[in-house]
Formats: C-alpha cells, sequence, structure tokens
C-alpha cells in the first residue's frame, strides 16, 4: 500500500502541468529573468485575488517581512509584538533590524495571537505582527482596536493564509493581507499557492507604503544606477512569477476543496479519544494550510500512523520564546503556557486538494485505530 504524504507536490504539478510548462518555457524563450512582464503579470492579479490596491512580489515570505518592518522604519530600542506559536521565520526579520521580538502568549483554540494578551504588553511596542497560523485568520477586528489604541501598526504575517478571510461584525469580508498596514505572504512550495522554490509577496492599500517597498526591495533605487537608500535583493524572480501566475487560477477552488477535507476529517474524527479537533468559527474563513489536531498522546500518534504509511507533521515543537536562538531574551519553560501546550499536543493530518477520499479514510483508520 503506497504511503500518504503530508503534501504532494507531484500531484499538484500534474494537475497543471502543460500551463506550468508552458509559462516556465516563456520565461526562458525571452530571457527575461529579473524583473520580467510576468512579474507585474502576477503582481497585478494577486492584488486582484486579496481584493488589495498593491501585490509586490519579493524573494521570500521572510524577505516580505524584513522589507515591510524596514519600511516602517524599525530598528533598535524598538519591539514588535509576536506570537509564540509559530515559524520563526516571523521573529527573524525583527532581530535583523536590531529590534527585539516581544512574545504573545496564543488564543486557546485557534493557536492564534491572543488579543486579550496582546493588550496586557501592548504598551511601548512599535509594532504589532499577528499571524494567520495553519491558514486559520487571526481576530483582526479586536487586535487592530488595541494596536489602534496604542498608536502602532499592524502588519500581518498571511504567509499560510492565501485566500483566508475575515468576516467583520459589519458583515464586510476582507481576505488575510487587507486589513493592517501590510500582508506578508509566503509562496514556499508547500503553501497553497506555492511557487518552485522561494517566493514571496506583500500587499497594501497605501500608496506610499507600496512605493517605498518597491524601492527597498530592488536595493533602494529609483533609476538603474540612482540608489536613495540603501536597500536589499528581495526581487521575484520572472520564473517563480510565471509559475504563481497559473497556480492562483485555481487557488479559490483548492481552498475550498481544503475545507471539504477538513470538514469530514471533523465529521469522522470526532469523540474519538481525547483528540482536540480544529475549532469552527463562523467569522475566520480558514484556507486549512493544516489540518492540526492535538492530543496528549501526540508522538505515539505519529509513530503509529508513520507504521501505518500515514506521513503527519509538527507545526511546531518548539514556541518561539523556547527556542535556542531567542535564549538571550531570557524566557523560560511556563512564561506562555497555552503556546507551550501547543508545542507538545499538536500535530498535522495530510491535508490538500489532491487527497483522494480513500486516502482520507486510510488516515481516519489509522487515527481511530490508534485510540482503540
Amino acid at each position: 500500500m503506497s504511503k500518504i504524504p503530508l503534501v504532494d507536490l507531484k500531484a499538484a504539478y500534474a494537475r497543471q502541468k502543460d500551463e506550468i510548462d508552458a509559462a516556465m518555457q516563456a520565461v526562458i524563450d525571452n530571457t527575461r529573468f529579473i524583473q520580467g512582464q510576468e512579474v507585474k503579470d502576477f503582481d497585478a492579479a494577486y492584488a486582484e485575488f486579496c481584493g488589495t490596491k498593491h501585490s509586490i512580489g519579493v524573494g521570500s515570505g521572510t524577505a516580505a517581512l524584513h522589507l515591510c518592518l524596514a519600511a516602517l522604519g524599525i530598528g533598535p530600542g524598538d519591539e514588535v509584538a509576536v506570537p509564540v506559536h509559530t515559524f520563526i521565520a516571523t521573529a527573524e526579520p525583527v532581530s535583523w533590524l536590531g529590534a527585539k521580538p516581544r512574545f504573545v502568549d496564543v488564543d486557546p483554540e485557534t493557536g492564534n495571537m491572543d488579543p486579550a494578551e496582546l493588550k496586557h504588553v501592548i504598551e511601548g511596542v512599535s509594532a504589532v505582527l499577528p499571524v494567520h497560523i495553519h491558514g486559520r485568520p487571526v481576530d483582526m477586528e479586536s487586535i487592530a482596536a488595541i494596536a489602534a489604541d496604542a498608536g502602532v501598526p499592524v502588519i500581518e504575517d498571511a504567509a499560510q493564509a492565501q485566500g483566508a478571510e475575515i468576516v467583520k461584525t459589519d458583515g464586510t469580508v476582507v481576505r488575510a493581507g487587507g486589513y493592517g498596514i501590510a500582508g506578508c505572504f509566503s509562496f514556499f512550495p508547500g503553501k497553497n499557492l506555492g511557487a518552485f522554490g522561494d517566493a514571496g509577496g506583500i500587499t497594501t492599500n497605501d500608496d506610499e507604503f507600496a512605493a517605498k517597498v518597491r524601492m527597498l526591495r530592488d536595493h533602494g533605487r529609483t533609476t538603474k544606477y540612482e540608489h536613495v537608500e540603501i536597500g536589499y535583493a528581495h526581487r521575484l524572480d520572472t520564473l517563480q512569477a510565471a509559475v504563481l501566475k497559473v497556480k492562483l487560477s485555481i487557488l479559490d477552488a483548492g481552498n475550498a476543496a481544503r475545507r471539504a477535507l477538513a470538514a469530514q476529517y471533523s465529521e469522522k474524527l470526532r469523540g474519538v479519544g481525547d483528540l482536540l479537533l480544529p475549532p469552527v468559527t463562523p467569522n475566520q474563513v480558514s484556507v486549512f494550510h493544516h489540518y492540526v489536531v492535538r492530543t496528549h498522546s501526540r508522538d505515539a500518534l505519529l509513530a503509529h500512523l508513520a507504521e501505518q504509511g500515514v506521513s503527519a507533521g509538527i507545526h511546531y515543537p518548539i514556541p518561539l520564546h523556547l527556542q535556542p536562538a531567542y535564549a538571550f531574551l531570557g524566557h523560560k519553560p511556563g512564561d506562555f503556557p497555552i503556546g507551550e501546550a501547543y508545542a507538545k499536543e499538536c500535530l498535522s493530518l495530510p491535508i490538500y486538494p489532491e487527497l483522494t477520499e480513500e486516502q482520507l479514510d486510510r488516515v481516519v483508520a489509522a487515527v481511530r485505530g490508534f485510540f482503540g
């Protein structure tokens, strides 16, 4: 019996192989590998997809965060609020700029930055960097209100949330990346919208901010050899833009498929063992980049699934405040108990649009078999 992968990039490629191959060949034929027309075309299409005025392609999701923080002038002496339950790339650019991450514990149900915890630590913070973790939007209305009261900007880390939606109390629907001063996206190959290497993007509705980010991503220049600021080499490669433009055309359908698969998982795993399933939050429409369950028997379940030919994952086993790289901040176990509980209990099951019903049922059977 074949193994079920956690992510199936081969199946995703096969789904659009001819279109992707043709788009890449067109770039190769015209040899505009840097800042080619495909970058502009993808930027325009992704801005429309997100419902924002601007989209700016960059080299990675981490580069997107770096550029946005730099454009805001974040530097030595500043602190940026960052959730403890996320990949380290959320915090790294803060440190690169000489600033300090101020860690925030997470909501016990969603794993997202907890607005109540943010409110306790907002004083003295220069920016807030919430993460739409696992593809589920943060409570942006609450976080934006807290940040506005403190007079600080919000940058959305939407690396895992391409197409996720926030339904505001007035009924308005805002896609991830359209709420703060900017949204930062990763197009790492395994993401819902994935390139064939590192790639990222920035969305914003602020014309001045967009102009600054475009300048900083390309060595701080205004003309080919005039550089008004010290910038970065954070451009999006033309080949990656060509791939992303093709894959964007089926992203909404892929996200809908993920939601349907998540609903099947939740129906078939409800009441099994001590599993905690992803909560239903009608005002936060997830794109299920990960389908995360929680159990006190996480490590044993992970080993059992591997024996059954099911690849599962852990996102993320070490909360940021306990990472060796951030030991100099002096945090200790128990400082952020909810994030620490997530790190010990969370398990990601396979989920992607190409996952078949037979594969999903095999995963469910393996999980149910573990719990007897």
